[in-house]
């Protein structure tokens, strides 16, 4: 048998073992009571049809003593060559299914956990196909796909079965993705199988669409309502009126689902460098545009570098008051990004906005405040995680800056937040304004598909590993992977993310762990102070989709960028639960990636984009977390 990772042969040979055990136990328990069931009809059988021949009578009770006495002759044992076969099946078996968890552990990228079983391939498969797997098992199409098929057993719907549930409002849905968020009463239909629900769509659970179902089943004796069925039957079992489902439902019809706001993001240069507006009459006449399509409003980043341009806690907020007047008098909505990050050094800038010139100024006498490479570069594109609580910045930290910042945003806007003008504040919380290491900086080099490279060697982040290092024992650990490759290296060119590398050992599991977990701990600390700067007001991040390499077994582009995320290991799943803490959405920058997923840069990169965006959509639906997407590409419809 193939080892499987982190579980050893003889664990998995004990485990079949006390499987086949049971399973023998069972199997002949379960046949001495088939036995002694059946003697029982026949004894009843006998009894009912020759009740006056006191022979036979005789000799259908000695045949009931020998099944229910222990050691009767009648007993029937199954024999040992049976039961070795049985083993012999059940450990062939598990070993089919340890090869097929490792084989897609370690080619198939797929998340299956050391302990997996066949539900847990068959679940990683049918998500990968597209379908909906809940905790529970409860299985359906994505809503894409068209209606979800019932689950559980066949069951019949009385006429009180409109009280069954209770609804509850959805999270509010954000732009370009609808949440993953179901109600309890479209969670329960699921397993409604062979009921006919006569709603007006397949998603629709309204209360009078309930009250309709309701009327539908019955007990034998009512009369029920007659609505038209569609390819439907029906059935009375028990005096209960079973009406059964028809087999398919029209595909891509999405009337009665959610609504989903569009919003669209203006220029990023449309506040100019003196938070001035930039020709506001042409910006009138788009924005007039945009209203007569029917978009729901507008998106604009609110830049660090901008408003706080010239001395900490000096705040203009001028060019954006006008911006947000316009947008009001169109009755358009409002979400704006707190973006902490430089603009113009990334793909698709097409400004230039550094970030503020005093906090320029402390990096030139401390440039340990920016994220620095394995070679000394600094990147200054945004502030190092390692200065979130060093008071570095003119008596301040770094999240206090960030705090400072967004509550003279709430505060200078109140009226619009009040009105509901400003639906939603995006939170930026690295590069582009996504939770990331900024590990691909195009001016030091990078170009796609290169792995990039790890953003730890400034004194505060080495300062926090050394004690992590120290808290673990190992103090030489306190160290960056030195054969990790360069920018432009791709993963089986290193020794660190080869098949097999460095990423998996003792070492590199440490690191690795320690280097995501301050990016994950860096976005709790800035997300709790803006739930407190923006209380009552819908919060979201930004998360960036990290798709070359995703077909290898240590996904190294994602590793560099702060995500652990190897095919034997989730590392999703820390970040949406972090969202979850605070109530915030995701918005995913992946999710239209798919339309892509035949494109030769993408092959040759072994990326998967269709895949990132099933693992991570997955992820924050186990939390019902509401999803947002933005469109990183122009594509051409």
């Amino acid at each position: 048998m193939q080892k499987l990772l982190g579980a050893s042969e003889e664990d998995d040979e004990e485990e079949m073992e006390m499987d086949v055990k049971e399973e023998d136990d069972e199997d002949e328990e379960n046949g001495e009571k088939h036995i002694a069931a059946q003697m029982m009809m026949g004894i009843d059988g006998v009894m009912a049809s020759t009740s006056s021949s006191s022979g036979q009578f005789q000799h259908q009770q000695q045949l009931q003593e020998q099944v229910s006495t222990p050691g009767g002759g009648a007993r029937r044992s199954r024999p040992l060559e049976e039961k070795e076969r049985t083993k012999l099946r059940e450990r062939h078996r598990r070993a089919i299914t340890a090869r097929i968890l490792a084989g897609l552990r370690r080619h198939g990228n797929y998340n299956l956990r050391v302990r997996a079983d066949i539900n847990d391939v068959i679940a990683a498969l049918a998500r990968e196909a597209g379908w909906v797997v809940l905790p529970d098992g409860t299985t359906f199409p994505s809503r894409s796909q068209g209606s979800r098929p019932a689950g559980g057993t066949s069951a019949g719907m009385t006429s009180s079965s409109s009280q069954m549930v209770s609804q509850q409002a959805p999270p509010t849905s954000l732009p370009g993705a609808s949440s993953g968020y179901c109600t309890s009463a479209e969670y329960n239909a699921c397993h409604m199988k062979g009921v006919f629900m006569p709603t007006p769509s397949p998603y629709d659970l309204s209360s009078s669409a309930r009250s309709q179902s309701s009327g539908m089943v019955g007990d034998g004796g009512e009369q029920t309502e007659s609505l038209p069925l569609i390819a439907g039957s029906m059935e009375v079992i028990n005096d209960k009126q079973i009406i059964g489902l028809p087999p398919k439902l029209p595909e891509r019809d999405f009337a009665g689902t959610p609504y989903v706001p569009v919003f669209v993001m203006l220029p990023l240069g449309v506040i100019n460098l003196k938070c001035e507006l930039v020709d506001p009459d042409s910006l009138l006449k788009q924005l007039r545009v945009l209203k007569s399509i029917n978009v729901d409003g507008v998106m604009v980043d609110c830049w660090w570098g901008i408003v706080e341009a010239h001395a900490p806690q000096e705040y203009n907020w001028n060019g954006y008051r006008r911006l947000f007047q316009m947008v009001r008098e169109l009755k358009l909505k409002l979400q704006v990004v707190m973006s902490f990050h430089e603009c113009g050094v990334n793909v698709g800038d097409d400004v230039c906005i550094p970030l503020p010139h005093w906090v320029a100024e402390i990096g030139r006498s401390n440039p340990d405040i920016f994220s620095t490479d394995r070679e000394g570069r600094r990147n200054p594109e945004c502030l190092s995680w390692g200065i979130d609580k060093e008071r570095v910045l003119r008596g301040r930290t770094a999240v206090e800056v960030y705090f400072d910042y967004m509550r003279s945003f709430r505060v200078e806007f109140d009226e619009f937040f009040e009105d509901g003008i400003i639906s939603m504040v995006e939170v930026g919380l690295g590069p582009c304004g996504e939770l990331r290491y900024p590990s691909c900086p195009v001016k030091h080099g990078w170009r796609y598909p290169g792995i990039g490279e790890f953003q730890c060697y400034d004194q505060y982040m080495l300062k926090s590993l050394r004690k992590a290092a120290e808290m673990r024992g190992h103090s030489f650990w306190a160290r960056g992977p030195d054969n990790a490759g360069s920018y432009n290296s791709q993963p089986h060119e290193t020794g660190f993310f080869c098949d097999g590398g460095d990423y998996d050992s003792y070492y590199g599991r440490f690191f690795l762990n320690w280097y995501s977990q301050v990016l994950v701990n860096h976005g709790d600390l800035v997300l709790s102070l803006a739930k407190l700067a923006f209380t009552g007001s819908c919060i979201a991040a930004k998360l960036p989709g990290i798709h070359w390499w995703y077909k290898t077994a240590s996904h190294a582009a994602e590793l560099t960028a702060g995500f652990y995320n190897p095919c034997n290991r989730d590392g999703y799943t820390a970040i949406v639960a972090m969202l979850q803490k605070h109530g915030a959405a995701l918005n995913f920058a992946c999710a239209e990636l798919h339309f892509l997923e035949q494109h030769e840069d993408l092959r040759e990169a072994l990326a998967d984009p269709q895949g990132l965006v099933w693992q991570v959509l997955n992820a924050a639906w186990d939390v019902c977390i509401p999803v947002a997407s933005e469109a990183v590409l122009d594509l051409q419809v």
